[in-house]
């Protein structure tokens, strides 16, 4: 075993500085400083089936520092997955699938997207928590069907950021006994040692949130890596954290265990000297037999498969168990879904869009056993919480409820690695202001077109008395800047429920719901227009049929009622107004071109209001048209008297009204 893995580890390495070499960018000193280690995990450990990247019993393996994504491009090529050669020589260029950070759904057997460090083992702790309470859920006496682990390289950088502890925590409380985090302790970060930035005590910070701690792994011997890797793979009911002394750039004669070899190509000659320090005389690219042998996982990993299969096979829930992995809704939804919104329609309530959340949540509670919910330490405030829902204390003992704590960027994490380990719909509620600390993780569950929910309460000056720190102003418009993150700022209960069956319904896009603390009134709608509410843009209140169209409003959330307010006045006044209801730009956007020019037609002003920044609305309401809104942070006082004071009124979206018409 020896000699295979010597040879396996060390074409790791030279696929690495050959593929950085060549593409003249990348990182190649963590994957030489981490191969000996990669080589033990995924020949002896990691069970996997390059054949079904997407098996539901496979170990899921996190490099969260992916800068270093050539080791794992080398992995996935050697054991067996649609890699070829050929993407890896074409490392980092445009369309290869081999690209500067690790990207799901890009490569076959990447599980996350990496780079943002910490992150990925954030992600990891919702892939190791979605198997826990996965296992508790469908695991019997006769059926072993959830049992897998979660494996994460993770280095200095990744510990140093604030998700990490964030992360870390939570998993040490909800007892998160099959996560393995690798730590690749080589002392050096891109501005060299990190003793003058970093000088935690590592291993006694994970001791202290209750991890078992594997110490002072040499990261270079074969058979203290094993050793490790055995210890950690017997369940004690925590995660265990490996602490292995690395050298980075290990095999660089003159450039390993510094800064130089962390971030940039070696260049020739010291390619040509790791060649001769490695007693490998191949070429670019070129791997011997020998040297892939211990890292194919083709056949062993289909004998793994078929044995997992056996078991599914014979589960009384198999047929549920499927359906929730691939991230299908059941039977029947759409009906259930209209028989709900007629009866939300009915009842014609006057709440907060967070209280018709909350009565959404209920609902498809009932019917989406899958639904796993959670808060930032407001779920009194967000009203996330359901009847009959059981929060997760520890993880193997399931529930349906996570309890965060004050944790917003981790909150979001792990959300994602939820939603990528597959199984349950996950959604986390914090107040809106709090969206900033988790921005980054929103972004990234965009980038990797992934599903998650996000329940942003208190979304505008209307929260009140707790003043600007808290007051929401730029949020809204900046989280619609996201590519492929669906925002819906509903303006009564029928839109909030229309908005969380969207939300559910999405299999590819995350969504951000957000929603007001004051009661919003409820909206009369005839029937074609409540079926318009799920285009994300359409025609509220028409304007009268015997005369012209002179103006349009549009409006979102809590400023919905202005614009209605607003075109009774108007028509008092003889002006012909349209209030149109702009819940989801993202998803109006995706609507053809007829309808938006049905909705929004051409040559008519526009006035658009809504309680944020005023200039993004300047796509709808062009230079000619008004926005009536806040560009200014906000004040304490009862929401009543900032409405009034910042002027987002019926009197302000009249006088807007009247001045694009000349008046």
């Amino acid at each position: 075993m020896q000699h295979d893995l010597t040879l396996a580890a060390n074409a790791l390495r030279m696929l690495a500085v050959d593929a950085v070499q060549q593409a003249n960018s990348g990182h190649p000193g963590m994957p030489m400083g981490m191969a000996d280690i990669a080589a033990v995990l995924w020949s002896k450990h990691l069970r996997h089936n390059p054949a079904d990247p997407l098996w539901p019993g496979r170990d899921r393996f996190v490099l969260s520092n992916g800068h270093g994504s050539m080791l794992l491009y080398g992995l996935l090529h050697l054991s067996g997955y649609d890699l070829p050669i050929e993407e890896l020589k074409a490392f980092r260029q445009m369309h290869s699938k081999t690209p500067g950070h690790p990207e799901v759904g890009l490569t076959p057997g990447v599980e996350t997207t990496t780079g943002p460090l910490g992150q990925g083992l954030a992600n990891a702790v919702g892939m190791a928590l979605a198997e826990q309470l996965l296992a508790a859920e469908f695991n019997t006496a006769d059926h072993t069907l959830v049992d897998h682990r979660s494996f994460v390289f993770v280095g200095d950088g990744c510990l140093m950021e604030g998700i990490s502890h964030e992360a870390c925590s939570l998993a040490a409380t909800w007892g998160l006994g099959k996560l393995v985090v690798i730590y690749d302790d080589n002392g050096i970060s891109i501005d060299g040692d990190v003793k003058g930035w970093f000088g935690d005590d590592t291993p006694a910070r994970f001791e202290a949130y209750g991890w078992r701690v594997i110490r002072n792994v040499d990261g270079h011997d074969f058979a203290a890596i094993d050793a490790a890797l055995n210890a950690a793979t017997e369940n004690v009911g925590k995660p265990t954290l490996i602490c292995a002394k690395t050298q980075i750039g290990h095999g660089s004669p003159n450039k390993a265990g510094g800064h130089d070899v962390h971030g940039a190509p070696l260049g020739a000659a010291e390619v040509a000297a790791v060649r001769e320090a490695l007693n490998w005389p191949h070429a670019p690219f070129v791997v011997p037999d020998e040297a892939r042998a211990p890292l194919d996982a083709r056949e062993r990993g289909a004998a793994a498969q078929r044995e997992w299969e056996a078991v599914l096979a014979s589960h009384p829930r198999a047929e549920e168990f499927t359906r929730r992995m691939r991230g299908e809704l059941p039977a029947g939804f759409d009906e259930q879904a209209a028989t709900q919104l007629n009866a939300t329609v009915a009842k014609a309530e006057t709440i907060a869009s967070r209280k018709a959340s909350q009565n959404s949540i209920n609902l498809l509670a009932a019917e989406l056993p899958e639904l796993l919910g959670g808060s930032a330490d407001l779920a009194p405030s967000n009203l996330t919480q359901w009847k009959g829902c059981r929060s997760v204390e520890k993880a193997t003992a399931g529930g349906n409820y996570l309890h965060y704590g004050v944790r917003e960027f981790a909150m979001v994490a792990i959300q994602t690695g939820i939603a990528l380990h597959g199984g349950y719909r996950p959604f986390g509620g914090t107040f809106l202001m709090f969206s900033e600390y988790a921005r980054n993780g929103i972004r990234m569950a965009a980038l990797m077109r992934t599903n998650p929910i996000y329940v942003f309460t208190h979304d505008s000056i209307g929260l009140g008395e707790d003043g600007p720190t808290h007051q929401p102003v730029e949020q809204v418009a900046t989280l619609r800047l996201v590519p492929n993150l669906d925002l819906w700022r509903p303006g009564d209960a029928v839109e909030t429920l229309v908005a969380w069956q969207t939300a559910v319904r999405h299999r590819n896009t995350p969504t951000a719901l957000v929603l007001s603390r004051q009661n919003l009134p409820h909206q009369a709608r005839d029937e074609q227009t409540l079926a318009d509410i799920q285009r994300g843009g359409y025609v509220l209140m028409r304007e009268a049929a015997d005369k012209p169209l002179q103006v349009v409003l549009i409006a979102t959330g809590s400023e919905l009622d202005l614009a209605v307010q607003a075109q009774r006045q108007l028509a008092d006044k003889g002006v012909n107004a349209r209030v149109v209801s702009l819940p989801s730009c993202f998803t109006f956007e995706q609507q053809d071109a007829a309808w938006r020019r049905s909705v929004l037609p051409a040559g008519v002003p526009r006035v658009a209001v809504e309680a944020g920044v005023t200039a993004p609305w300047r796509q709808y309401v062009g230079l000619e048209g008004a926005v009536v809104g806040i560009d200014t942070f906000g004040e304490s006082a009862p929401a009543a008297a900032l409405y009034a004071h910042f002027g987002i009124t019926v009197q302000a979206v009249v006088a807007a009204s009247l001045r694009c018409l000349g008046g």
